[in-house]
């Protein structure tokens, strides 16, 4: 065999496994495994109103189940099963359509659950649904105060909310207040959040320079980069594309999605610290949820180019589905609450999260994207 025969050989061989390495996971193996771990958590959490009992007794529309239900919600529709409609609407019934400690709060951790009012509005409108939702935002929008997104967790759980109020509203004024207080996170608090050179956000001002992980980078949590990743996929996701900041945001979702390609595992999974892969490293399912949700959607949207982001989100995916599932349907790898590497630990297969809520509503999220890429 000639020489030319056998490169040629090999270069269809290597052509085949890269097409091979780029296959979409089926859709239907994408939904059963959405629906596995769904029905684990509907099934164990069967009483929506029963209160979380982690240290204390906290109502169930805190900001982990509030997560829970954006997936639940992103699972809903894909999968219009009545049961999931009925579980979301009981438990948002049952707390009145309220938020935690009180109906007027500037803290984005209370007003999260908005994001699944709103969309429960948006099946079946009624005004109960939103008097709370819209009497806050109204409040958020008609005050001066732009520092309430101290940390970056706070983007996720407070843009889409006023997103989806601008909408609903086709208010204009409500995308205006986004972007001041996304802007202020980003270039005021603390100096500045977002660090333009690395593409990754500081968690909060305690992790801005002079602090450094044990092997001398910035702490960068990967739970904390992935709120505001898929954050700003929500945010764009539902408002228009003449939005007048919708260049800015663009820009750092791109500036992100370099910065994260460059930093995933060869397993597919992100460590919870994203530059010290030392600093409790391993497999980590809630960043790496967020991440494959803000990359999937980019890839669907034509904002990142399929070539280059499609075998990291297969990857993702891959071995989240392979690795993270277990047979009863609950996750593993899942990081606990807390605010950087060392907490809630440790990250195992096994080990139980604090809270399992937050995490399986970032699965969900992630899985209903990898289902509607083409």
């Amino acid at each position: 065999m000639t020489h030319s025969k056998i490169s040629f050989m090999l270069a269809a061989v290597f052509m085949s496994l890269s097409l091979a390495a780029q296959t979409l996971p089926d859709r239907k193996e994408v939904l059963n495994t959405m629906e596995k771990a769904n029905d684990y958590f509907m099934t164990k959490y069967a009483d929506y109103s029963a209160p979380i009992v982690v240290g204390k007794s906290r109502p169930s529309n805190i900001w982990t189940r509030s997560v829970y239900y954006e997936g639940l919600m992103a699972l809903h529709q894909i999968s219009p099963k009545e049961r999931y409609y009925d579980y979301a609407i009981g438990w948002a019934q049952f707390h009145q359509w309220g938020f935690r400690d009180g109906n007027s709060t500037r803290n984005a951790d209370n007003y999260c659950a908005s994001q699944t009012y709103i969309d429960l509005y948006n099946v079946c409108p009624s005004p109960e649904k939103i008097k709370n939702v819209r009497i806050n935002a109204e409040m958020l929008l008609n005050t001066p105060q732009n520092d309430d997104w101290s940390w970056i967790d706070a983007i996720q759980m407070g843009m889409p909310v006023l997103g989806k109020m601008g909408v609903l509203e086709n208010d204009a004024r409500y995308f205006e207040k986004a972007w001041q207080l996304y802007s202020y996170t980003r270039n005021q608090q603390g100096g500045g959040l977002w660090n333009a050179k690395d593409g990754l956000w500081w968690r909060d001002a305690s992790f801005c320079p002079p602090y450094k992980e044990p092997n001398g980078e910035d702490c960068y949590w990967a739970r904390g980069n992935g709120w505001v990743y898929a954050a700003l996929a929500r945010y764009m996701e539902l408002t228009p594309s003449l939005e007048i900041h919708r260049k800015a945001y663009l820009a750092d979702f791109k500036t992100m999605s370099k910065a994260l390609k460059a930093c995933q595992r060869k397993d597919g999974f992100w460590n919870v610290s994203l530059h010290d892969s030392t600093h409790f490293g391993g497999k980590e399912t809630t960043g790496t949820s967020l991440f494959v949700y803000g990359m999937a959607w980019g890839i669907r949207k034509g904002i990142l180019p399929a070539g280059q982001y499609l075998p990291v989100v297969i990857k993702a995916w891959n071995a989240m589905a392979t690795e993270a599932i277990h047979e009863d349907g609950s996750l593993g790898f899942v990081q606990g609450t807390g605010k950087e590497p060392k907490d809630g630990q440790p990250v195992s297969y096994d080990h139980m999260p604090d809270y399992e809520d937050f995490g399986l509503g970032c699965f969900l999220l992630a899985g209903s994207e990898v289902y509607k890429l083409p």
